[in-house]
């Protein structure tokens, strides 16, 4: 297992590389600079070049790329052209917020979804299968922004239950203030993506359920709960864990229409407001952030199909 993970690291390296590369040309291939909002519109020539050379900009693309990435390496990301804070500490002050609010969010989605996928796979064809999956498809098709609007409107406005706008309190200082901040945001990702995890893990179920190993469990005389826990339920996991892995990671990278309805001070805000500013430090600094969440997390599931399938070989 350990030389499994160490190789699959170093596969994943050129891919950090290439894709560390992608970024830097898709900031530059976007028109403009910063160098405009940085020093005003009555700004003289002379300013607006120390500016550049103040930034940086002044030096040729590969420069700037190769100053960078030996930069980023060892985890010094640059600082923001406007706050002029540390990068990496902009990205970090941020980054358990998203945590927080990705697993949440990925928590609410497997409370809904995995019950509405067994219900349903045990009863194919039926009313009850045919009234969740109408859950599922409006789960999928209602906008998130929408519904959580919707949710500050009941929550918050009629009941006063919860706050409107959500702060970032961690879990480990205040758990109730934690989950009263992080509720709805999380409730809002979790019913949508309830609907991917409940059709994945549907159509798996329906595929192992008519396998051979099936059969003759129940020939056996296995109780249908033992042979739907400890068999189907194990074997379905394998495609399912992938989709809830992408999920994840797709939350954690920041959500950010989420996080602008709910006022959420996470990764997604932050990137928004980077762009807006066209901070190109912190522009790459967060994308990168994204980029390792999502090889990581790919990294985790691959190690996890061990654990849920013994039959695969590491070796």
């Amino acid at each position: 297992m350990t030389g499994y993970i160490v190789r699959r690291i170093l596969q994943l390296l050129p891919v950090l590389l290439i894709a560390s590369a992608g970024i830097w040309a898709m900031i530059y291939a976007v028109p403009g600079t910063p160098i405009g909002a940085l020093v005003g519109e009555n700004a003289t020539p002379e300013q607006i070049q120390a500016a550049i050379q103040r930034v940086g900009l002044d030096q040729p693309v590969l420069v700037q790329f190769w100053a960078w990435l030996k930069s980023a390496i060892v985890g010094d990301l640059g600082r923001s052209i406007f706050s002029r804070d540390p990068v990496f500490d902009l990205i970090m002050l941020r980054a358990p917020a998203t945590l927080q609010l990705g697993l949440g969010a990925t928590l609410v989605g497997l409370i809904l979804g995995i019950p509405v996928a067994v219900i349903s796979a045990l009863y194919p064809g039926s009313w009850i299968d045919r009234s969740l999956s109408g859950w599922s498809a409006l789960a999928l098709g209602v906008p998130t922004f929408w519904l959580g609007i919707l949710l500050i409107l009941l929550f918050s406005v009629e009941l006063r239950w919860l706050p409107s706008a959500s702060t970032y309190v961690s879990i480990f200082d205040s758990p109730w203030g934690a989950i009263r901040n992080t509720l709805l945001p999380a409730l809002t990702l979790g019913v949508y993506v309830s609907g991917i995890f409940a059709r994945f893990l549907r159509a798996s179920l329906l595929s192992e359920l008519k396998a051979d190993y099936v059969r003759t469990a129940r020939s056996k005389g296995l109780k249908e709960r033992d042979v739907v826990g400890r068999h189907v339920l194990r074997n379905a996991l394998l495609p399912f864990v992938t989709v809830v892995g992408l999920m994840m990671a797709a939350f954690i990278g920041g959500t950010v229409v989420t996080e602008a309805v709910f006022t959420y001070p996470g990764i997604g805000r932050l990137l928004i407001q980077a762009i807006t500013q066209r901070d190109y430090p912190l522009i790459q600094g967060v994308i990168l952030f994204i980029l390792v969440v999502h090889v990581v997390i790919n990294l985790m599931v691959d190690v996890l199909y061990a654990y849920i399938d013994p039959r695969i070989d590491y070796s």
